[in-house]
């Protein structure tokens, strides 16, 4: 019995270390591939408790684990170039997933490294390719949305190939490099200016229009009222040629009286800078003869003498000496002063 122990112990510790290598897990978030020999032989996708066969034993069985969630990898800094010919700075990643651990494996080993560095290559075609059929406001649009779904459509064949399947391409980033961003500025700039200018011509065009307009307007407004105070002017002297005319159908004597009064006041005034020279038998002082002694009008413009009383002769004789003779050289009347040379 001593000596069967040791064989014993060699026995259980060969199947102990039989059974566990011929058993392996796969978690929720991984598949295996088991391989005997390097040929696949078996990929499990479901979690659980798996068997493979022992390494002792005729064929070795190999568990190669791969992850099955979703995983990204980035695109930074890559310069595209649009179809303007401005040169751009664009942020890109990309979500995938293992979809064929059999073919991922017969592609790159498995390798994620290795499928990554190819659809970086195949991401980074796609982009220019999708940029260089648009302009630089495409990706600032609605339009970003299909740019995406186009890039994403064009990366699906070649990860198909590595195993893998394309869940999303996202443009994080899309910026003007320093150059195009100054050149961008500068149009800006221009565009902003020339909308300016053209808002100015829009608005002196109207102020010129609403100008003709208001200058029509007034030239109508001062021809009507003008029109409309001839008429009033018309009406208001055919009014006082009325009211002189009858004024002087009454008395024909006061009027002339009165309108000669009324052209003494307004030649001899003193505000007047006006000097006559009139001859002293002129018909305009015939109502100063009168006022000095001579004679004083009558009916139909006739003269008949007026007496004067005595305790007046020595006035009345200066007067008369002073009366005018058809000889008598004529005098100067200055309105300011009243007297007479």
């Amino acid at each position: 019995m001593g000596n069967k122990l040791p064989a014993i112990i060699i026995v259980l510790a060969v199947v102990v270390f039989a059974v566990f290598s011929s058993i392996f897990v796969v978690n929720e978030r991984e598949q295996a591939i088991v391989a005997r020999f390097g040929e696949i032989r078996a990929v499990h996708t479901e979690p659980g408790l798996y068997f493979k066969l022992p390494f002792t034993f005729a064929g070795a069985d190999t568990v190669q684990f791969v992850e099955d969630r979703a995983m990204r990898f980035d695109l930074d800094d890559i310069r595209v170039q649009v179809s303007g010919g401005a040169f751009y700075d664009v942020d890109a990643f990309v979500v995938y997933r293992i979809q064929d651990a059999e073919r991922f494996r017969q592609a790159v080993s498995a390798d994620i490294v290795s499928a990554e560095a190819r659809l970086r290559t195949r991401l980074d075609s796609a982009l220019r390719r999708a940029y260089g059929l648009r302009g630089f406001e495409a990706a600032l649009s609605e339009e970003r949305q299909s740019m995406m779904d186009e890039v994403a459509s064009q990366l699906r064949t070649d990860a198909e190939n590595l195993g893998l399947r394309i869940e999303d391409v996202r443009i994080r980033r899309t910026d003007l490099t320093q150059q195009v961003s100054q050149q961008t500025y500068e149009r800006m700039i221009a565009e902003r200016l020339a909308e300016a200018e053209l808002i100015r011509a829009r608005g002196r065009e109207g102020a010129q229009r609403l100008r003709a307009v208001a200058d029509r307007q007034v030239v109508e407004i001062v021809s009507e009222a003008t029109r409309d105070s001839e008429i009033l002017r018309g009406e208001g002297d055919a009014e006082r040629n009325r009211i002189y005319a009858e004024a002087y159908s009454r008395d024909e004597d006061f009027f002339d009286f009165y309108r000669s009064m009324s052209a003494y006041a307004v030649s001899l005034s003193q505000d007047s800078d006006t000097t006559m020279v009139l001859s002293p038998d002129s018909e305009f002082f015939r109502y100063f003869r009168d006022a000095s002694g001579g004679t004083v009008p009558v009916a139909s413009g006739a003269q008949q003498p007026v007496t004067q009383p005595a305790d007046e002769g020595a006035d009345a004789a200066g007067d008369a000496a002073a009366a005018p003779q058809p000889s008598t050289p004529p005098v100067a009347i200055e309105p300011s002063t009243g007297a007479t040379e």
